[in-house]
């Protein structure tokens, strides 16, 4: 039996606090909803269906031709896969493209306030950013365009060509693995170097020659770079990939990117401000053009000799 003469009664101001802390956590979620199962099947879908229309649209086509025109040679097949082709290239252009308005989504809450700017960079990077400057969270935002450059456009396509869907598809989750479980230590409460070591690994031989062609490509862009100071600078970094998009870009803009406590590319070089953070989506959309460019070239001399 409860003893209710000795049950402290609640009083008036606490009644109060607990109806403020419900509303202010009803307001957060509001003001930050969490994402759902609907918006990740939503996201999946379009990204999967970036992949399956251009297939069945290059199919549909081939199907018309060959009826109308039939020949020694298979407009269906050619056609159907040029479309698969050019969907898997349409995935990661469709990946890049959202992680480029997270990046100038950064800017723009930067632009509102100092923890505006920290709480956007933190969707994106790992590091605590509870205590960079403004500068510091520019320096982030822009080294993570350089590094998803290679990590969500260069390498897929690299691996892609060199061995096919099964290749694009071991890179991605060497890649998404790691950023999963490739941190030591603690993270989120658990105890991840066991894991993440192969996830790491993985990551970093499968990323080797795209992270080396991602620099080179930004240094066509940026109208040339020096070869030897970007090598020496990708170096600092303790990852043996990520610094070369970085260093790249860093040399590209001529400002300093840091992590502080960790390593400083181009340390001579200015404090980034905006516009760098634009010159940097510029550069990185250049690249992003290239690729397409080169891989649509690919597809129309395949197709031809498919067809011939």
């Amino acid at each position: 039996m409860i003893d209710r003469a000795n049950k402290p009664e609640k009083t008036s101001l606490d009644m109060a606090g607990q109806v403020g802390a419900k509303a202010a956590r009803k307001l957060q979620a509001q003001r930050n909803p969490t994402p759902g199962v609907w918006f990740g099947l939503g996201l999946m879908g379009v990204i999967g269906w970036s992949v399956v229309v251009p297939t069945l649209l290059g199919a549909a086509l081939g199907l018309w031709l060959d009826r109308h025109y039939p020949g020694g040679h298979s407009w269906t097949l050619a056609l159907m896969a040029a479309g698969l082709v050019l969907g898997l290239l349409l995935k990661p252009l469709l990946a890049w493209r959202m992680l480029h308005d997270e990046v100038l989504a950064v800017e723009v809450a930067l632009g509102q306030s100092l923890p505006a700017g920290r709480a956007q960079l933190a969707r994106l990077v790992s590091r605590d950013v509870s205590a960079l400057t403004a500068v510091q969270v520019r320096e982030s935002a822009i080294e993570s365009l350089a590094e998803n450059l290679n990590d969500s456009v260069v390498a897929p396509l690299f691996w892609f060509a060199l061995l096919g869907l099964p290749g694009a598809a071991l890179y991605r989750f060497a890649n998404t693995a790691d950023a999963m479980w490739g941190y030591p230590g603690m993270r989120g409460g658990r105890y991840w170097q066991c894991a993440g070591k192969w996830a790491a690994r993985a990551d970093d031989v499968l990323s080797w020659v795209p992270a080396r062609i991602t620099a080179l490509l930004l240094a066509v862009v940026a109208r040339g770079l020096p070869f030897s100071t970007l090598a020496r600078q990708a170096r600092k970094t303790p990852s043996p990939n990520s610094g070369w998009p970085m260093a790249a870009m860093a040399l590209a803009l001529g400002v300093r990117l840091s992590k502080p406590g960790v390593y400083q590319l181009n340390a001579a070089g200015r404090a980034p401000t905006n516009r760098d953070a634009e010159r940097a989506q510029k550069l990185v959309s250049k690249v992003a053009l290239t690729l397409v460019l080169i891989a649509l070239a690919a597809i129309v001399f395949v197709v031809f000799r498919m067809v011939a």
